[in-house]
């Protein structure tokens, strides 16, 4: 039997073979994952900035074409758990491989889809597919880079999703107005395919993943003590509530700008997820924010930005609606930066499981949202798409306050503790 001291040792010398950064094994492996989260978040919203073109080749309405963006992310929402305890059992590194895979030969297909409804089903698909990358990744890089160099990983791949996001709107845009909207999705799986192949050839093998045993029960019990959580479903709901706004004014923007007064080409319309950029800067400042405002401080001011952005986006003017998307976007990012990074030191236990709970809260955002935002912009035009973000904005207020309020209780209630011990 090894003693507690050789199995110390053991384990400091494992610890002392993860990567960091200057290796050849961390770069290979920052390069790989950068380029599997390019291709998800390429592959996962490409239909969003071609809705109007779909809507004019199908005949369909805005809110049935928002299905093919509603579709993909909401398989996303329903399997991102499962399948990251399917990765516990086959490993990060297999997961991700086979869900990067099919999600792309699903990609190649997309473009020939006959009708609306085919399109939407290979869409779900793509999006059930594509659930085994984040959280899989996550982990992945949890267990294979030391704990100091960490965060610069996660957020070279989270960089990865974002210029994926943007990148594969502006492809699918400026493809769709000299080719066609076929083009464009079939640019964005020529895209992926090349991300892919990079990703297979760079990924490092694990070194420090230990295969563990499917245990639905105990899976399930997690998943319950989570939900139980008062702090945990605020920010999932805080989440779910920021993603819906995004989700409805991306989804239904490129409805606006194609029409008049503003009547914009296809490829500019594209164009105009550049707005992304801010998105990287205001997630990045997120962590200042908290440090000088508090995480509730924090989220006040992304929720005033983006209602703000709401209201300007109003205006009949082609600057006024710019500045009110970037305002728009700085404040969701920021929201959804303070948000996710609290789950992380909210629970206690189970925290992969946590965070995954979130990605689906965060999707079925997403999937509400472009739904919603639809429905809200046949009915009411652009202004029925801002009112429904305004009714979401004001439901992250409220369950701010609610914290507030609950906070204040539990300290009074402790503060008066001692006083009690104190008489008995």
């Amino acid at each position: 039997m090894p003693s507690a001291s050789t199995k110390a040792a053991a384990t400091s010398t494992a610890a002392d073979t993860r990567l960091t950064p200057g290796a050849s094994g961390y770069r290979r492996m920052s390069f790989a994952l950068f380029a599997a989260g390019l291709a998800t978040f390429a592959l996962l919203y490409s239909t969003q900035a071609l809705l109007p073109a779909i809507s004019a080749e199908f005949g369909a309405t805005a809110s049935a074409a928002s299905w093919t963006v509603s579709a993909a992310t909401g398989a996303l929402a329903l399997l991102v758990l499962p399948l990251s305890a399917l990765s516990e059992r086959l490993g990060r590194r297999t997961m991700m491989t086979w869900s990067l895979a099919v999600a792309v030969i699903v990609g190649l297909l997309v473009p020939f889809a006959p009708n609306l409804e085919w399109l939407i089903a290979l869409r779900a698909v793509q999006g059930a597919a594509l659930a085994g990358l984040p959280a899989s990744a996550m982990a992945f890089l949890a267990e294979e880079v030391r704990p100091k160099a960490l965060v610069a990983a996660i957020g070279l791949f989270v960089a990865g999703n974002s210029i994926g996001g943007m990148s594969g709107r502006i492809v699918t845009g400026w493809a769709s107005q000299m080719w066609g909207w076929r083009a464009g999705l079939l640019a964005v799986g020529l895209m992926a395919v090349a991300c892919a192949v990079v990703f297979r050839l760079l990924l490092p093998k694990a070194r420090h993943f230990t295969p563990g045993s499917l245990n639905p029960k105990a899976l399930a019990k997690t998943v319950r003590t989570h939900l139980a959580d008062p702090l945990l479903m605020r920010l999932y709901a805080i989440g779910a509530l920021f993603m819906t706004v995004f989700g409805a004014v991306y989804t239904v923007i490129g409805y606006r700008l194609v029409e008049a007064p503003f009547s914009l080409p296809q490829g500019v319309v594209g164009s105009i997820f550049l707005v992304y950029l801010v998105g990287t800067v205001s997630s990045a400042a997120a962590g200042k924010l908290v440090g000088r405002l508090g995480r509730r401080g924090a989220l006040y001011l992304a929720v005033g930005t983006t209602a703000a952005g709401l209201l300007l986006s109003l205006a009949d003017d082609l600057a006024a609606v710019l500045l009110g998307l970037v305002l728009i976007t700085a404040g969701f990012f920021a929201g959804h930066a303070v948000a996710s990074s609290s789950v992380s030191r909210t629970a206690k236990t189970g925290r992969a499981q946590a965070s995954a709970l979130y990605q689906s809260a965060y999707y079925l955002g997403s999937s509400a949202g472009g739904t919603l935002g639809a429905i809200a912009f046949h009915s009411g035009g652009w202004a029925g798409t801002v009112l429904l973000g305004l009714v979401a904005v004001l439901g992250v207020v409220s369950i701010t306050l609610y914290g507030s309020h609950s906070a204040r209780v539990a300290a009074r209630a402790e503060a008066r503790c001692p006083r009690l011990r104190t008489a008995h």
